[in-house]
C-alpha cells in the first residue's frame, strides 16, 4: 500500500510518536510536555542509554504511560544552533527508519514548534526515506516489509504546510522516477524502453520527441551511433521540453549520458563489477528526473532535456579501437578506447542541443570516469565549466540539498593531450588526469556556449548509505541539485 502523509494539529493518536532531541539530550518543542505526561520516562530512558541527541541517531521507548501512543522514537537533531533543513531531513528520515519495521502502521512526528515550511520539508524527507525498489522481490518475509502506512506531521498551520509540501512532493515524485530508472536491470531498461518511459511523462505538460537511428543518421550523429552499433538494441535520442517561462524566452538546457549497459565494447571491462554498469545511465536518469520535477512543480522557466540513450556491447559489428568517426559538429574523432564511450554519446548530444535550441547554457550529467572516484571519493561529484557564473550557481545550490560537488580545473595545456595524429581529436588520453581530459574532450563540442559538465560517477549509486533519506542503491543524484539551482537562479 502507498504511504500517506498528512499534516495534523495534535499528536494524540496511536502508533509511534517521534520527538526531536538536540545535543545534550535537550527535548525539542513539545518534547518536554510529552515527557511530563509520561512522568519523566523519556528523560530517564535517555539517561539510561548512550543516546545524547546526536545527528542521525535514535532511541526507542516502548509503551510509555501517560501518552496516547504505543512507541516513542527519540530522534537526534544534533546541535540546536546548527539545525537547518538538512538536519531536519536527517532527523525525520532516521525516525522513519527506526520504526518502519516495528509492526506499527502509523508514525506521528511532532514538529509543532517548527514552521509550516519546515513541516513540509519533513514530509519531503519521509518520502525520500521511504523509497524502496522492490518490484522484483517475490519471497520477501513479511517482517522485512515496512509496516508504516501513514505518517502524520504535527504543525500549527496544517493548511500552509500542505501548500508548501505540494512542490516538494512533485520533486520527490521526480526523484522516485529517477531512482527507478537507475535501479532497473538492463534487460528491462534498454534505450527504447527508457525512451518510452520518458514519453509517458507528457501528461505532466512536457513535450517529448524520440529520435531513432535513422533520424540521427540524417543529422550526422555518427559518434553517438558508433557506441551502439554493436548492440541489437537501437540507440535513441530523447528530447524533452518544458515551457513554463515566457513565450520566446531563451531556454536552459540539460544533457544526460544514458548508456543503459556498458560492457566497455571491444575494450571490454573486467567481469568483476560489470553488473554495476546498469547505472551507467545515471546522468540521463537525472536529467529526466529534473524535467519531471520542473513540470511537476510548474517551474517558471523554459527548459530542454536531451538524453543520449545507447547500449555499449561487443559484437562483430561493434566499433573498434582505432576507428575514426565524424561527429555532428563535423569534427572527426579517433576512438582510442571503446570504453570511453560516454563522452562520445555526449559529444553529439551537446552539439545537437546547442545547434537546435540556442540555450542560455548547457549542463551535462554523466557517470563518465572512474578517475573521478579516485579524485574525489564517493561523496562528491566533479564540476567542470567554461563559465564562472554557471559553475557558481551549481556550487551555491549544492549545500542546500546535500548533494556535494567540487569544481575541478580545466588547464588549457591538458587540452593539447586530446589532439589526435590521424583525426581532429581522440576520445581518450589514458589514465593521467582522466576526468579532466574527458571534460576537455566534451568542451570541444559546446561551440563556445556557457557549459558545465558534472561527473557523477562517484555519486549516482551508493552501496552503504550514511544518510537516511538516501537508499542503498540508486540515489537519483542531481535532480535536487539542478532543480534547486534553477529555482534559485534561473526562474522568472
Amino acid at each position: 500500500m502507498p504511504l500517506t502523509i498528512d499534516f495534523v494539529a495534535d499528536a494524540r493518536r496511536a502508533g509511534a510518536l517521534a520527538i526531536l532531541v538536540h545535543d545534550g539530550r535537550a527535548l525539542a518543542g513539545a518534547g518536554a510536555d510529552h515527557d511530563a505526561a509520561a512522568s519523566g520516562v523519556l528523560t530517564k530512558a535517555m539517561g539510561a542509554s548512550r543516546f545524547t541527541g546526536g545527528a542521525n541517531s535514535t532511541t526507542l521507548v516502548a509503551a510509555p504511560g501517560g501518552l496516547d501512543c504505543d512507541l516513542v522514537v527519540l530522534s537526534g537533531a544534533g546541535d540546536a544552533a546548527k539545525f537547518d533543513d538538512l538536519a531536519l531531513e536527517t532527523a525525520v528520515g532516521a525516525a522513519y527508519h527506526a520504526v518502519k519495521l516495528s509492526g506499527l502502521e502509523a508514525l506521528t512526528i511532532d514538529l509543532s514548534h517548527l514552521s509550516a515550511e519546515q513541516a513540509a520539508r519533513a514530509a519531503f524527507a519521509v518520502r525520500l526515506a521511504a523509497y524502496r525498489f522492490d518490484k522484483y522481490r517475490t519471497k520477501e518475509k513479511p517482517e522485512k516489509v515496512p509496516s508504516i502506512k501513514a505518517v502524520h506531521i504535527v504543525t500549527k498551520d496544517a493548511k500552509a504546510a500542505a501548500a508548501a509540501f505540494e512542490p516538494l512532493n512533485a520533486v520527490a515524485d521526480a526523484i522516485y522516477f529517477s531512482r527507478d530508472l537507475v535501479a532497473e536491470p538492463a534487460n528491462v531498461l534498454y534505450p527504447e524502453e527508457f525512451a518510452r518511459r520518458v514519453k509517458a511523462l507528457e501528461p505532466l505538460g512536457l513535450k517529448v520527441e524520440i529520435l531513432g537511428e535513422k533520424e540521427m543518421e540524417k543529422l550526422g550523429m555518427h559518434v553517438l551511433l558508433g557506441v551502439g552499433q554493436g548492440s541489437v538494441r537501437e540507440s535513441q535520442l530523447a528530447v524533452i521540453q518544458w515551457n513554463g517561462g515566457k513565450p520566446g524566452d531563451q531556454p536552459i538546457a540539460f544533457v544526460g549520458k544514458g548508456v543503459c549497459f556498458d560492457t566497455g565494447g571491444i575494450s571490454i571491462k573486467p567481469a568483476q563489477g560489470m553488473e554495476d554498469m546498469i547505472w551507467d545511465m545515471g546522468g540521463a536518469a537525472a536529467v529526466a528526473g529534473l524535467m519531471h520535477a520542473l513540470a511537476g512543480r510548474k517551474a517558471k522557466v523554459n527548459a530542454v532535456g536531451v538524453l543520449g540513450l545507447v547500449e555499449n556491447m561487443p559484437d562483430g559489428n561493434a566499433q573498434r579501437p582505432g576507428d575514426i568517426v565524424k561527429s555532428m559538429s563535423g569534427q572527426t574523432v579517433e576512438v582510442i578506447n571503446t570504453d570511453a564511450e560516454g563522452r562520445l554519446v555526449l559529444a553529439d548530444a551537446l552539439w545537437y542541443t546547442q545547434d537546435r535550441f540556442k540555450p542560455k547554457f548547457m549542463v551535462d550529467l554523466a557517470t563518465l570516469t572512474g578517475a573521478m572516484i579516485i579524485s574525489l571519493g564517493l561523496d562528491y561529484a566533479g564540476v567542470f565549466s567554461n563559465d564562472d557564473e554557471l559553475a557558481n550557481a551549481i556550487l551555491a545550490a549544492s549545500p542546500k540539498v546535500g548533494e556535494n560537488v567540487w569544481r575541478m580545473p580545466m588547464p588549457p595545456q591538458y587540452d593539447k593531450i586530446m589532439d589526435s595524429v590521424n583525426a581532429d581529436v581522440k576520445n581518450s588520453a589514458g589514465r593521467d588526469g582522466g576526468s579532466i581530459t574527458a571534460a576537455l574532450f566534451l568542451q570541444r563540442f559546446v561551440n563556445g556556449l556557457p557549459w558545465a559538465h558534472i561527473d557523477i560517477a562517484p555519486t549516482a549509486w551508493v552501496n552503504k548509505s550514511t544518510r537516511p533519506t538516501v537508499p542503498d542503491g540508486p540515489v537519483g543524484w542531481g535532480v535536487r541539485l539542478l532543480d534547486r539551482m534553477v529555482a534559485d537562479t534561473y526562474e522568472g
